[in-house]
């Protein structure tokens, strides 16, 4: 009897096995929540001088051109203090119907991506250059970086306005001296318009590559100098080492960089206000800016939707960049 028992296979046991169970949450006590609440307080405390300057300089003129974009806000209503009739989508359809702005904006993003690329493209190359010159040699260029970049846009304009100018300017003189003519003399720059977008570009990249410059210069000292070593140990290229190491730290910085010239570029006012002051054809050569800065004295409606087209654009085209890096943050 014991034997057969003994020899009885074993019965399955009815018990389940144990189920994994979470970690019970932590359930702040009252101490911990009143120090949350003096944390958030203290933390609201010191944000709000911000807030409310952003909410002042910011918040209410943009809600006031939102509105007054919807209305037929004029002149006379500033001066009576009444407030415009609401007009709906009228003066919307009117920008993009009735006026030149479609021809400006066109005009204005295809000088902006020019820009764009002309700045990115030397500021990368004169960062690559910092890297490969001696001590002396880049403190120099680095100086004179510095001093372009600190410049004043009036005074930058100013400056080549004198360089193109149509009597005295060095680049007509210089271009008689090559030529052994003189064809160039009284010759104006600014009155046609695709000369006049060449002078234009000129300021506007020698001013903007300084900063692609310093910022990616800081930028490539990221980049592991081994690994660089034995890539080039590998028989790796000049450009595929940048293509392939490079630019894989860069990439970041240099989207950063895409994205601010191409709100900054799209914005331009004081080089092109102060270009058409000197003989410039303003009808030919208007962007967004000078084109909403001359409109019409008292349009508030008007302009204020040029205003929030400029807004939505400058968003769209900006968006990318903010939710690539919203999507960084929660990872």
């Amino acid at each position: 009897m014991t034997e057969a028992v003994l020899a009885a296979p074993p019965r399955a046991s009815s018990a389940k096995p144990p189920s994994s169970t979470k970690p019970p949450r932590h359930r702040p006590t009252a101490r911990e929540k009143s120090r949350g609440r003096r944390d958030a307080r203290g933390a609201w405390t010191l944000l709000a001088p911000s807030v409310i300057i952003l909410a002042v300089m910011v918040g209410y003129p943009a809600v006031l051109m939102v509105v007054q974009s919807f209305s037929d806000y004029s002149i006379k209503n500033k001066v009576q203090g009444t407030l415009g009739n609401f007009v709906g989508l009228d003066n919307y359809i009117e920008v993009f119907t009735q006026s030149d702005f479609p021809i400006v904006l066109v005009r204005s993003l295809g000088l902006m991506v020019a820009m764009t690329v002309l700045i990115v493209l030397f500021g990368v190359l004169v960062a690559v250059l910092m890297t490969r010159l001696s001590r002396a040699w880049r403190i120099t260029v680095s100086v004179g970086l510095l001093l372009a970049w600190a410049m004043p846009a009036l005074a930058a304009t100013t400056v080549w306005g004198w360089i193109f100018d149509t009597q005295y300017g060095v680049v007509n003189w210089a271009l008689n001296t090559i030529t052994g003519t003189s064809d160039w003399t009284n010759h104006s720059w600014l009155l046609n318009p695709w000369s006049f977008f060449m002078v234009l570009t000129i300021i506007v990249v020698w001013q903007g590559v300084p900063f692609v410059a310093f910022t990616t210069f800081a930028a490539l000292g990221q980049v592991p100098g081994e690994v660089l070593e034995a890539a080039s140990l590998d028989g790796a290229t000049g450009f595929a080492r940048f293509r392939l190491i490079v630019f894989p730290y860069l990439r970041s910085v240099l989207t950063v960089i895409v994205v601010l010239q191409v709100i900054w570029n799209l914005r331009i006012f004081t080089q092109v206000y102060a270009l058409q002051s000197r003989g410039g054809l303003v009808s030919e050569t208007n962007v967004l800016g000078t084109y909403l800065f001359r409109q019409g004295p008292g349009e508030f409606g008007i302009t204020s939707a040029i205003g929030v087209v400029m807004v939505v654009l400058l968003l769209a085209m900006s968006w990318g960049y903010v939710r690539t890096t919203l999507k960084e943050e929660e990872l």
